[in-house]
């Protein structure tokens, strides 16, 4: 018996949608700057609509901007959601956040054309200010709506130019109502880029992503004293620059021999008085680390803590002081075996994977039971006018999502 033709999504039409959201704040070098609550991501958020609205689907916008639209199912249940994010960061991709909204779109799109009726309804979301580029911090309307941050401080936040969230929030005319907030689901779903350069490397079209890495960020503050830098002999300095190049040594060898798996940064760094006739009297850098074994960053933690013992000092003082974590975040087994039957099913390459960024899904997961899928990046470009993924590796990723609704 001849198997029957699995349904797919048009992926000419997702093409051509991503195209046209990338117009919206489209950059010289064919990026994207679609900062949150700006022009163009009121722009993005109306043809979002637009489009929902012309599949019949009913649109309801949350007190934080969240868009919610419904395609009613046979049953009046908690709805399967697929969602990510339409901001973007300044010059950054055509496909970070985007591409898990239209593919959404994209699914019901197809059970429309196919006058497939979805046996719960089927909700698409567009998850407001998940990069924190203009208002600080990231994935902030996630995080109110699980709870982790609260409502009235992040309306408070403020941009560059002093203009609150709420404000520029009112002034796209997106302030919607607290009631229309997701409060629960049967599951949540976000496909995204993987930001990374794993699955090309590997040459795989699929990452089921099995948890969001647990992280550290500490923050490390080295004081000498300033002297001339012509005149003081070397050994009667008290360099903190040469201290601190000495503990990043240090703890880069001691990290690096933990765990292959484990990621570090030493990314930032203040020297002062930062002037090339001054012996540095301070350094402040800061050190994070990710991994998916709490172990593991426990041990971590012991190192950056022992680096104020260092013999490399250059009499020195050294204090470290911890600034935040956050626990690896584990998705739903079932649903990641629902991602991973897909693939399968639709004969794609696919790999079990972490991922080492952070994403609107690993908030909601602490309410609603929740799954990842990831497509390469090429290059592992990402928040850059340079991201890029295949419109087929794109196509593959939503196919997989809407095997895995027709499945659920």
């Amino acid at each position: 018996m001849k198997e029957q033709q699995k349904m797919l999504i048009s992926a000419e039409r997702l093409q051509s949608t991503l195209e046209q959201f990338a117009n919206f704040g489209r950059t010289e070098n064919n990026g994207v700057t679609r900062l949150a609550l700006s022009e163009e991501d009121r722009l993005a958020r109306d043809y979002f609509i637009s489009c929902c609205k012309k599949l019949g689907m009913m649109v309801e916008i949350d007190d934080m901007g969240n868009i919610y639209a419904t395609l009613a199912g046979i049953e009046d249940m908690p709805p399967l959601v697929i969602g990510s994010h339409l901001d973007s960061v300044k010059k950054g991709g055509r496909f970070d956040g985007v591409l898990g909204v239209v593919a959404g779109l994209e699914v019901a799109r197809a059970l429309v054309e196919n006058n497939v009726k979805p046996q719960i309804p089927l909700v698409i979301a567009d998850i407001t200010n998940e990069e924190g580029a203009r208002f600080e911090p990231s994935m902030m309307a996630s995080g109110v709506l699980s709870g982790k941050f609260d409502k009235a401080a992040m309306h408070q936040k403020k941009d560059v130019d002093g203009i609150t969230f709420k404000d520029a929030l009112q002034s796209i005319g997106y302030v919607g109502k607290e009631e229309s907030r997701l409060k629960k689901a049967a599951a949540f779903l976000e496909l995204h880029i993987e930001q990374g350069p794993i699955l090309e490397r590997e040459s795989f079209s699929i990452g089921v992503v099995e948890c969001v890495l647990g992280m550290v960020c500490y923050e490390i503050t080295v004081t000498g004293e300033s002297d001339h830098a012509g005149t003081t002999p070397m050994d009667m300095r008290k360099d903190a620059l040469f201290a601190a190049n000495n503990l990043i040594t240090e703890a880069r060898q001691k990290l690096g021999a933990v765990d292959k798996d484990l990621v570090f940064t030493m990314g930032r760094m203040n020297v002062l008085p930062n002037i090339h006739t001054v012996i540095p009297n301070k350094v402040v850098f800061s050190l994070e680390a990710r991994h998916k074994d709490p172990a593991v960053i426990q041990r971590v933690e012991e190192i950056i803590v022992g680096l104020t013992q260092s013999t490399a000092n250059e009499g020195c003082d050294i204090q470290t002081e911890k600034l935040w974590d956050r626990s690896t975040v584990l998705f739903d087994d079932d649903l990641c075996d629902l991602l991973e039957n897909a693939a399968k099913s639709l004969n794609y390459s696919y790999k079990r994977m972490d991922s080492g960024a952070g994403h609107d899904a690993q908030f909601l997961a602490s309410y609603i039971p929740t799954a990842m899928i990831f497509v390469p990046s090429i290059n592992g470009k990402s928040h850059c006018e340079e991201e890029l993924t295949t419109w087929e590796d794109c196509a593959k990723g939503v196919n997989v999502l809407l095997e895995t609704v027709l499945s659920f």
